[in-house]
Parts: C-alpha cells; sequence; structure tokens
C-alpha cells in the first residue's frame, strides 16, 4: 500500500484515538501540524520554567532568614527539574533540547509573558509563588489528560510540585500579613503589580487566539483560555480574602446569575508589546540565558565526550 493510499487510514486511526481520549505515543502516526503545535507547545513551557527561576533566583541571596533561603532553592531547583521533564517530552518529538534553547535565544520562540516583570522585593517572591504558580496551576492541571502521552505523564509531577509552590507562597504572604503595617503595605502594592499580568497568563481572549480550536480538537488543550481565566478568579478571590488583600479591579464583584465573579479586561495592548518582546525584563532574561548557555557549552562538551569514551570502551 503506498503513503498516499495509507495515510487517510492512518489520520483516520489518529482521530478515534483522539475521540475516545486515548493517547497518542511518539511512535505512533500523528499529523505534521499536530506535531509542531506540540513542539511549539512544550518548548514554550519548558522555556518559561528554565526563564521563571531568573526573577526568584534574583532573591536567593537576599532572603530574610536561612529557612526561607533554603525554601526559594528548593523552589528554584524544581522549576529546572521541571524543565527538564518538558524538554525530554519534547525531543520525542524528533527535536533536541539544543535546538530549541537556540530557537528561544534567537527569538524565535516564546515563553510566559509574566517573566517579563521584574521582582521588586522579596514580597514578590510570595506573590509569584501565590498568582503565578496558583495561575499555572489552573492551566496545567487539565494538561495531564492531554492527548500527547509523555506531555501528559510529565505534568502529573509538575503538578504536584507547582501546588506546593503556590502554598509556599501564600504562607509567606500570610506570615507578612500578620506582620508590621509596611509589611502589609508591601503585600498589597506586589499583588497591585502581579494582578493583572497573572491574568495575561493565560494568553489572549479566546476570539483572538489562533491555536487554541485546533488545540481543543486535537485534545491538546481541554479547556479553553478564557474558561482556564474565569477558573483562576473564582479560584483567587476566596484566597485573597483570608489574605486580607484586594485586587485592582473596579469591576471585580458576584454575579449571582452566572455563578462566577465578573471581572474587568486585562490589557491586551500591554500584553502583545511585551508578547513581541518590548516587556520591562524581555532584553534582560534573554541575555541572562544566552550567558548561561554560551558559558555551559565547555559542560556540554565534556558530558559528550565523556558518554563516547563509556560507550567505546564498553564495546571494546
Amino acid at each position: 500500500m503506498s503513503s498516499a493510499v495509507a495515510e487517510p487510514q492512518l489520520e483516520a486511526e489518529f482521530e478515534a484515538i483522539v475521540g475516545h481520549k486515548d493517547r497518542i505515543e511518539p511512535r505512533d502516526w500523528m499529523p505534521e501540524a499536530y506535531r509542531k503545535t506540540l513542539i511549539r507547545q512544550v518548548a514554550q513551557h519548558a522555556h518559561s520554567e528554565i526563564i521563571g527561576m531568573q526573577p526568584e533566583g534574583n532573591w536567593i541571596g537576599r532572603a530574610p532568614s536561612l529557612r526561607r533561603k533554603a525554601i526559594l532553592l528548593a523552589k528554584v531547583q524544581d522549576e529546572a527539574g521541571h524543565g527538564l521533564y518538558l524538554y525530554s517530552a519534547a525531543e520525542t518529538l524528533g527535536t533536541s533540547r539544543n535546538e530549541l534553547t537556540e530557537l528561544l535565544i534567537a527569538g524565535k520562540q516564546k515563553y510566559s509573558s509574566i517573566f517579563n516583570y521584574p521582582t521588586l522585593s522579596y514580597t514578590d517572591v510570595g506573590t509569584i509563588g501565590w498568582l503565578v504558580d496558583g495561575a499555572a496551576i489552573c492551566n496545567q492541571v487539565p494538561l495531564c489528560r492531554t492527548s500527547f502521552g509523555p506531555y501528559g505523564r510529565a505534568m502529573i509531577r509538575i503538578c504536584k510540585e507547582e501546588s506546593f509552590h503556590q502554598r509556599q507562597g501564600f504562607e509567606l504572604l500570610m506570615t507578612m500579613m500578620r506582620g508590621t503595617q509596611e509589611q502589609r503595605d508591601m503585600v498589597q502594592e506586589s499583588v497591585n503589580r502581579f494582578w493583572w499580568p497573572a491574568l495575561m497568563m493565560f494568553g489572549p481572549p479566546d476570539d483572538a487566539s489562533p491555536n487554541t480550536e485546533q488545540s481543543m480538537a486535537w485534545g491538546i488543550k481541554t479547556h479553553t483560555n478564557d474558561e482556564l481565566r474565569q477558573k483562576f478568579v473564582d479560584m483567587s478571590v476566596p484566597q485573597a480574602e483570608a489574605l486580607g488583600v484586594t485586587f485592582p479591579d473596579p469591576e471585580l464583584k458576584w454575579n449571582a446569575e452566572r455563578g462566577h465573579y465578573d471581572f474587568g479586561t486585562p490589557d491586551w495592548d500591554e500584553f502583545w508589546d511585551v508578547v513581541k518582546g518590548n516587556g520591562p525584563c524581555n532584553a534582560q532574561r534573554l541575555a541572562h540565558r544566552k550567558r548561561a548557555w554560551d558559558e555551559g557549552a565547555w559542560v556540554r562538551e565534556a558530558a559528550l565526550a565523556f558518554a563516547a569514551k563509556e560507550s567505546k570502551e564498553n564495546h571494546a
């Protein structure tokens, strides 16, 4: 049977697997567009984990106590591990982490817009844990059931650790809210800065999202951007009340008829400007990533040389 004849049958089998909400595995046939969409999404997720180490890593040496330093070190280490899980998942699609990193550094791949905002005080470590990791959990828990097997399995462990990070952040902010008025003011100021960028983490509105519809059809995504954003708002408001802070949105209020909170519209012009590389820290984040990549070249070369030597000796 020629490939031209076989492909429709393979596509039908692929659609049947996706339709039954089963898993596509690396050796299974998949449409090229599905493969490319997954590489783009998984790579963006991996890059976000690695770039996301920078804003919090900035405060490791200035943490207020040994306990807080140990907590932050553990969290940043977790993020590195998440990036490695995700790069490994992307490699099963036929692309290397070297290639993906080079595309990122060249500006041809993206990472989450939230990491282009600065961390101006140690309080931001707690706010990132609470809001940013909270948004990540809303976005990522459904990915545990994504249609591509390696991605879904990687997400199970990642989500467990992100949940712990979110609780760590909330605990830090709660400790500060029990402190002085200056500390409480610092928490509120930090929340004011991160609230809208956190809402933007879910991506553009559904009617402006070019990839959502197809990703939903393929089972890569199971919820739209706006559905996830609404879930995050509904989850966050009671937590803010328990914490004793408010969100900087005059339109935020409970809608009994909908059974959800109404909320204002993020500044999408700002979002697209950040995505295009014009955010407060875009240049800084990529320059740091490039420097780390360049300075680590000798380590990668040494590891490859050692692996080649071991392989040669084992087959001698």
